[in-house]
């Protein structure tokens, strides 16, 4: 495929959203012609599956079933939208991928899924494909809870089932991106996103400047 996959990963309120439009916008500066996703919910099916993932009581659904449910997305998530739009030279970026799955699903449920269950999932659905970068942004999860909180106070949706999981929870999110970093540097890349926007911002740009020569 000519084009490239980037995935922006993290736990809640680290700031994605933002730090994805605008690597997008730089990107365009770069006459590069992209597409911005986000999983779960960057497909029509999967609109309806995050609905059922992020709203509703916490304990509605286990790890199995969200495990289930986020490869169903991730598969047509890959099919219709993702792996065309590389094809045809496009830049994706993308606000969550696998990675989310293996912090959220294995780490934050204190392992109740094997790791081993969820890369089968993976290789069934995705296959060997994997991102080109992976940009992860780590924050304290106080202080990210605090930012998701406060947005979704302005926000029309109730996507707040996974914000209420508990403290505890979120600290092990986090430990299990930082642990997927070190397991897979070539990829991944780490960054403190408690700092202004603009900065981080500039982190990112040299970041994907330099990894594929811009």
């Amino acid at each position: 495929m000519s084009g490239k996959f980037i995935t922006f990963e993290g736990g809640e309120g680290t700031g994605k959203s933002t730090q994805i439009k605008l690597l997008n916008d730089f990107l365009k500066q770069k006459n590069k012609q992209t597409l911005l996703t986000k999983e779960p919910g960057g497909t029509e099916v999967g609109a309806e599956l995050r609905r059922i993932l992020t709203e509703g009581e916490v304990n509605k659904l286990d790890a199995v079933a969200e495990a289930l449910l986020f490869f169903a997305d991730r598969r047509l998530h890959m099919v219709q939208k993702v792996w065309p739009a590389m094809e045809n030279d496009t830049w994706v970026l993308s606000d969550r991928f696998a990675d989310s799955t293996m912090a959220y699903q294995y780490y934050a449920y204190d392992k109740r899924l094997s790791k081993e269950d969820i890369q089968a999932l993976y290789r069934f659905a995705v296959g060997d494909f994997v991102p080109d970068l992976t940009i992860i942004l780590d924050i304290d999860p106080q202080i990210g809870l605090a930012r998701s909180f406060k947005k979704a106070e302005t926000m029309t949706n109730k996507e707040t089932r996974i914000e209420n999981q508990g403290l505890i929870w979120h600290e092990r999110l986090r430990s299990g991106f930082l642990e997927i970093a070190k397991d897979n540097p070539e990829r991944c890349v780490v960054l403190d996103a408690d700092k202004p926007i603009d900065e981080l911002h500039l982190e990112i740009v040299d970041i994907v400047s330099q990894r594929f020569e811009l």
